[in-house]
């Protein structure tokens, strides 16, 4: 790569790598550090068509199958109930306008575009070919998201140490495979765009792949990314009027409240009891880490290179996303699942609860943790 643009690019996250350090936990920061250089400054979601990523975890054979988790059964149950067919149960037949207000893809109130005093002097039909492109930008991040959580869903079916969990994870893998066809398809047969990774989710999700512990890929995956999932694709059906939208959504919504609920069942015991306090210090700085990474995934910068950086600079751009009504929205809709759902499984202590707090998260700590439902309530949700 060119010397000017991996200065060029380690200029532009210097305030990430300010943000990360400020936990101080060595080792944690040492385990994101080949992501990190590898997704920021190297830029490898960004350099193909296709990317390789090492992985290196354990594979947990139980020989006995013991059945000796109610609480997974009954996940599994439900999984098993509340599976769709995303070619025959969406009505793809659906014509998707960015002209058309009364099905509108998002709500002009819901983004952050109309606090850009260059976005309202916009002609209105040009305002919506770019609420089109945010929308596609945003539905890209899930896509790719989804990719990761389908590929971490098979190693923590492999890893996983109950066979009630293993078989809660085998419909967690077809869940996976399901969201990446809708999204895919949404993306390319409606919408017509397909943007590239972004660099922060990258980072997470190439972390997620390499580590070797089972408990940090249930922690990454099922609390962590499945947890701002469930605020980001409620945020948006709450604001589309776009029917197929929605209805994509409303069942993708569906299979994500379930794994959260899988990832908490599997942790909570696992971290206030089998851990070493040690242990569950690195746990608890990492998650933040993730946390911040995840925040800063939705800084929308593939968009702003696309349309913004000839008019401000990044950090300009950064402060009037993270101080926008949008913002506040989306970060209270993201983390008012994972906050609760840490606190539940032992890894919001008095110790990090600082950090949180400058980020403004925690006034969801009491909230409601992992959804607890049955089938028809989950496809109702």
């Amino acid at each position: 790569m060119d010397l000017r643009l991996l200065l060029r690019n380690a200029v532009q996250n210097t305030d990430t790598v300010r943000e990360a350090a400020r936990i101080g936990n060595v080792r944690v920061l040492f385990s994101l550090l080949g992501p990190a250089v590898r997704g920021f400054l190297l830029q490898r979601g960004k350099s193909g068509g296709a990317t390789d990523v090492p992985a290196d975890h354990r594979t947990r054979f139980n020989w006995q199958y013991e059945q000796d988790q109610p609480e997974l059964a009954r996940l599994y149950a439900v999984a098993k109930q509340s599976q769709w067919d995303g070619a025959t149960d969406l009505d793809w037949s659906t014509p998707v306008d960015p002209h058309d207000e009364e099905h509108a893809l998002v709500l002009d109130e819901a983004l952050p575009l109309r606090e850009i005093p260059a976005y309202r002097r916009l002609p209105k039909r040009e305002q919506e070919l770019q609420r089109h492109s945010l929308v596609a930008w945003m539905l890209s991040q899930f896509l790719h998201g989804e990719q990761g959580a389908l590929f971490a869903a098979c190693q923590v079916t492999e890893a996983v140490q109950w066979l009630d969990g293993k078989f809660y994870g085998s419909t967690q893998v077809v869940d996976e495979g399901r969201h990446v066809e809708v999204f895919h398809r949404y993306l390319t047969q409606k919408l017509g765009r397909l943007y590239q990774i972004n660099d922060n989710l990258y980072v997470v999700i190439e972390s997620l792949m390499r580590d070797s512990r089972w408990d940090l890929k249930f922690l990454g995956m099922q609390i962590m990314i499945e947890g701002l999932a469930l605020g980001a694709f409620g945020t948006m059906r709450a604001t589309s009027r776009e029917p197929l939208l929605r209805e994509l959504l409303k069942r993708v919504l569906a299979d994500e409240a379930r794994h959260v609920h899988f990832g908490v069942v599997a942790l909570r015991e696992h971290f206030t009891t089998a851990l070493s306090p040690s242990e569950r210090r690195e746990r608890e700085d990492w998650a933040f880490e993730i946390a911040l990474l995840l925040r800063n995934r939705f800084l929308v910068h593939e968009f702003y290179e696309e349309y913004y950086a000839h008019l401000m600079s990044r950090s300009a751009w950064n402060d009037l996303i993270l101080r926008s009504d949008f913002m506040r929205q989306f970060r209270s809709s993201m983390f008012r699942r994972i906050i609760p759902n840490l606190k539940r499984i032992g890894l919001l202590s008095d110790r990090v609860r600082p950090f949180y707090a400058e980020l403004g998260l925690l006034e969801w700590e009491n909230g409601k943790a992992a959804p607890d439902l049955t089938a028809r309530e989950l496809l109702e949700a």
